[in-house]
């Protein structure tokens, strides 16, 4: 049995995501979990929320709750919006959990014993009102750039121009609006990831089957300029991860927390830990998937991401991983994607522009949306969500193609024979040669499948149900039924037999949609076919079966603008 490790990017704490973050990393995640399980392997799939940091400070600020109180009510709120659509994480951690705390600091030890953390003094602004250091993004004033009066301490939301927080003119406070800002000397502790430069630029070269989207973006950040830089690990925080050498203190770095981007990754790693420690296992159970000393040098690990978290995963967390000079698991393919637009122009969290996940499921059903999604998904280039080619998608693919197939084939049995299927007449070269083109289009599905090649995963699996569709009209065992009823019946048990066929393939897709077939058809089980004619075979004579209600809705003209117009600018909630 093969054994693999998947994680998804964790996504940030502080709200609810839109779709283009779900299909940049989560879903395709999630289509690869169910179809390596589907196979047989076994599978650990982990994913968390990425809970320390500024905006999470913020965010919790303008809700009027103390940071720890925020998080926890929105990593439920995240939990259960995955849950509704069907994400089939095996453990959906925190970052902020004990595991990560210890593992965080275990880490930034292991770095300085080996030479590769250093205390560095620099600048910051310091505000006396507050009687704290300000991180870049708790200071505001106006551009020097654009005169925009909101820019923030590291960019400038309106030119898009990066910053430092000395740049601005008239900076102030976002916490109390105060003025008195001063800069100060501080120390913070920095990795000093070019001392890995070699080191990273042979295990990058070793990964020969990595996307050209990640190997690109990593080398031009390894080689570019001046080349991979060393960076600062801590930060004047009060939320986060305190630093400390293991579990001994940090002499001079009190009241300081590891910087979100160094703790985070570190989660992958301790949320196996969190599953083993809600489930009653030992850690010796979560060291085997990474640790390769314990049983972990069998695992195939994979992550998926969007581009923006390509050079974190390719640079930074493999020098945390191989800096620590201990045997852990490294990843072994990164699936990296680009970035789904919205209508004419981007989704937008801040202004409300797109659909966001728990919208999305007050509209329609998970499934609807996890098929567009993934047949849409941006791996080439960026995609575009436009409501035409949603409503299209749906309504051709899935009603048309896959929907009106079930429905012709049950409602068929029921009214000529019973709902049971139906005895009599025997397969001919017709199906034989059907046999044999799924035979071959299951290949290629397959093969897709095994190389994330979601789109054309996609596509493969429509063409099967194409080939059912065309079997149909082919045969029409309508009419064949009123000259020939026993040869409608062999036609109507091979398309029964499809029926049960396209839930098994169509499970990592459209989860919801294969149980339903499943539990209409009376299916034991919804195992991956390895066997087409046998599988053709499953249901015999006289197994009974229910018609199932319309599997898929279609979307009318008017409710297609009513949406369009409802998402273009501010959310309402």
């Amino acid at each position: 049995m093969a054994r693999t490790l998947i994680t998804s990017a964790l996504p940030y704490i502080n709200g609810i995501k839109h779709l283009g973050n779900l299909v940049g990393s989560q879903l395709p995640a999630d289509l690869y979990a169910r179809y390596c399980r589907a196979r047989g392997d076994e599978v650990l799939f982990l994913c968390a929320t990425d809970e320390h940091g500024t905006p999470a400070e913020i965010a919790a600020q303008k809700a009027g709750k103390p940071v720890a109180e925020y998080c926890a009510e929105l990593h439920e709120v995240q939990a259960e919006i995955a849950a509704g659509f069907r994400l089939s994480f095996d453990h959906f951690g925190r970052s902020s959990s004990d595991q990560n705390r210890k593992l965080t600091q275990h880490f930034a030890k292991r770095l300085f014993d080996e030479g590769l953390v250093e205390e560095v003094s620099e600048t910051q602004v310091y505000s006396e009102t507050d009687g704290r250091f300000l991180p870049d993004r708790y200071i505001e004033g106006t551009c020097p750039n654009c005169g925009y009066d909101s820019a923030r301490g590291d960019q400038c939301d309106d030119c898009t121009k990066q910053l430092d927080p000395t740049d601005l003119i008239n900076p102030r406070s976002t916490i109390s609006g105060a003025t008195d800002l001063e800069e100060r000397e501080t120390k913070h502790l920095y990795l000093r990831q070019s001392k890995m430069r070699e080191a990273l630029n042979t295990w990058i070269d070793a990964k020969k089957d990595w996307p050209v989207l990640t190997t690109s973006i990593a080398k031009k950040w390894l080689n570019d300029g001046d080349g991979l830089q060393d960076r600062g690990i801590t930060r004047d925080l009060k939320w986060g991860v305190p630093v400390q050498k293991g579990d001994a203190p940090w002499e001079g770095m009190e009241g300081k927390v590891f910087y979100v981007w160094f703790d985070a990754p570190i989660e992958y790693i301790a949320c196996a830990n969190e599953w083993t420690d809600a489930n009653g296992l030992t850690d010796a159970d979560w060291e085997r998937w990474w640790r390769t000393d314990k049983g972990a040098d069998d695992v195939r690990y994979v992550q998926f991401m969007g581009k923006d978290n390509v050079p974190f995963h390719t640079l930074s967390f493999p020098v945390t991983m191989l800096g620590s000079n201990e045997p852990w698991k490294m990843v072994d393919y990164i699936k990296s994607f680009n970035y789904l637009n919205y209508d004419g122009g981007q989704f937008s969290t801040s202004r409300g522009r797109g659909v966001f996940m728990d919208q999305a499921l007050s509209l329609l059903p998970a499934d609807y949306w996890r098929w567009w999604l993934l047949s849409h998904a941006p791996e080439s280039s960026d995609s575009e969500f436009t409501w035409e080619n949603f409503q299209q998608s749906v309504n051709k693919d899935l009603s048309d193609v896959l929907g009106n197939f079930v429905s012709r084939i049950t409602k068929f049995c029921r009214s000529k024979y019973s709902e049971a299927v139906p005895a009599g007449g025997a397969f001919g070269p017709i199906e034989a040669a059907l046999i044999a083109d799924l035979t071959e289009k299951l290949k290629t599905y397959e093969t897709h499948l095994s190389d994330m090649e979601v789109r054309k995963s996609a596509n493969a699996l429509r063409a099967i149900w194409v080939a059912g569709n065309e079997y149909l009209q082919n045969t029409a065992p309508w009419a064949t039924f009123k000259t020939d009823p026993d040869q409608a019946a062999a036609q109507v048990r091979l398309g029964l037999n499809l029926i049960g066929l396209y839930a098994r393939l169509s499970a990592p897709f459209i989860p919801d949609t294969a149980e339903k077939i499943k539990t209409a058809l009376n299916m034991s089980d919804l195992d991956w076919p390895t066997d087409i004619a046998a599988t053709l075979s499953e249901f015999k004579e006289g197994h009974a079966f229910t018609v199932p209600e319309n599997l898929f809705v279609k979307i009318d003209d008017d409710q297609r603008v009513e949406w369009q117009e409802k998402f273009a600018g501010k959310r309402e909630d």
